[in-house]
């Protein structure tokens, strides 16, 4: 989906595909066929951006057999859809039983990492529309953050300063620009928008920046106005910006909270949960279960976890999500004379994860759920001036 902005510059917003993962081009092609078009027909739209998710071996096909790549960009073509984003923080297996703590590796001390982004990149340039500026991927906050050391920190710098050349590069070679954004999360070495600036600052180059993902930075408690004006201060660009809602607990010590909490720890992804006390302090753990069962956070604040829930749905009381952050975040990121991101991507990849009464019981409800998230974020967009384009 294309918007106009005020400034007269297009803002786009896509639905990312991870939601329905695969591993193979066979796969991803499936996913345009069986889900990706139903969403884009339930919108009435004729034509629907996706944020691509692309498996290893996927992006590996791609880039290195020309016929894989005409064959993926024929049928986006002919199911009316268009990739401007990439979503390569998952490297692979993002369908498995149990994620967890696997989706932070290969992370960016590790030469793998480097080879697969500089693919995505590659690959993008030749799936772009001819008329959008540029393509945008996503990735790894730098590591995990028990992964972090000195020799290891440094050879992920230098790893992101070697994928910057090679984006100057490749916008040498063909014309069309790629820009790379980390994505901070909770529990890896770049958490928060605040420990994104040092590292990208010593970088510093203009193609490599920020993803900013509002499910994260509300887990975070970071308030989106500062947190924002302070990467535009210190010069580092928003990339692009995944819109999703994290899970909200404002009395984690009522029983009934608890219980409703308790329906959303489920085995297959990460759960980081945080706690603000009014003193300013913010208290953590890396999962669900582990937040209500080992007493490491206090009962009498709000807790946040990393749980991606439907935007248009929040969980039943006592629970609610963030939404609120996402609209602030929102009309910081593109409600000002200019926007500072032009790439915003629904990221809801939990819909098979949510409690059983909340999952959708078939693909024709998952394209429901997926087109009622973006209809929101259209109408968000719409409140703030933008002009949806055909």
């Amino acid at each position: 989906m294309r918007f106009r902005h005020p400034d007269g510059s297009v803002v786009h917003l896509a639905y990312c595909t991870n939601v329905h993962p695969a591993e193979t081009l066979d796969g991803v092609l499936a996913q345009l066929r069986d889900h990706c078009e139903a969403v884009r027909r339930r919108l009435g739209r004729d034509r629907l951006g996706i944020g691509l998710w692309l498996a290893h071996d996927a992006a590996r096909a791609l880039d290195t057999d020309p016929a894989a790549l005409r064959r993926l960009r024929d049928e986006l073509d002919r199911r009316g859809l268009e990739v401007v984003t990439l979503n390569g923080f998952p490297y692979q297996a993002f369908g498995a039983e149990e994620v967890k703590y696997r989706v932070y590796r290969p992370d960016w001390a590790d030469p793998e990492r480097l080879e697969h982004t500089t693919a995505l990149a590659r690959v993008l340039t030749r799936l772009l529309p001819e008329d959008a500026a540029e393509g945008t991927v996503s990735t790894l906050p730098l590591a995990w953050r028990t992964a972090d050391d000195g020799e290891r920190a440094a050879a992920a710098l230098t790893a992101l300063r070697t994928l910057g050349r090679g984006l100057d590069r490749l916008h040498e070679e063909t014309g069309r620009s790629v820009r790379v954004g980390l994505e901070p999360e909770p529990g890896c070495v770049i958490e928060t928008t605040a420990d994104a600036v040092a590292p990208l600052t010593e970088i510093g180059h203009p193609r490599v920046g920020v993803c900013v993902d509002t499910c994260h930075l509300a887990t975070s408690f970071e308030d989106p106005g500062p947190a924002l004006d302070a990467l535009a201060a210190a010069g580092v660009p928003v990339v692009k910006s995944q819109l999703s809602a994290a899970l909200h607990a404002e009395d984690p010590g009522d029983p009934a909270g608890r219980e409703a909490l308790a329906a959303f720890a489920e085995p297959r992804f990460l759960h980081q949960t945080r706690a603000r006390t009014p003193d300013g302090a913010l208290h953590a753990v890396d999962d669900l279960p582990e937040a209500l069962t080992s007493g490491a956070l206090p009962r009498q604040a709000p807790w946040r976890s990393h749980f991606h829930v439907p935007l248009h749905a929040a969980p039943a009381p006592p629970l609610t999500s963030t939404l609120p952050v996402l609209r602030d975040a929102l009309a910081h990121l593109v409600g000002g004379p200019v926007p500072r991101t032009r790439h915003l991507e629904v990221e809801t990849y939990t819909w098979q994860a949510l409690p059983p009464a909340l999952r959708p019981r078939d693909a024709g409800g998952l394209a429901d759920g997926i087109a009622a998230e973006l209809a929101l974020a259209r109408d968000l967009l719409t409140d703030l001036g933008l002009k949806e384009l055909p």
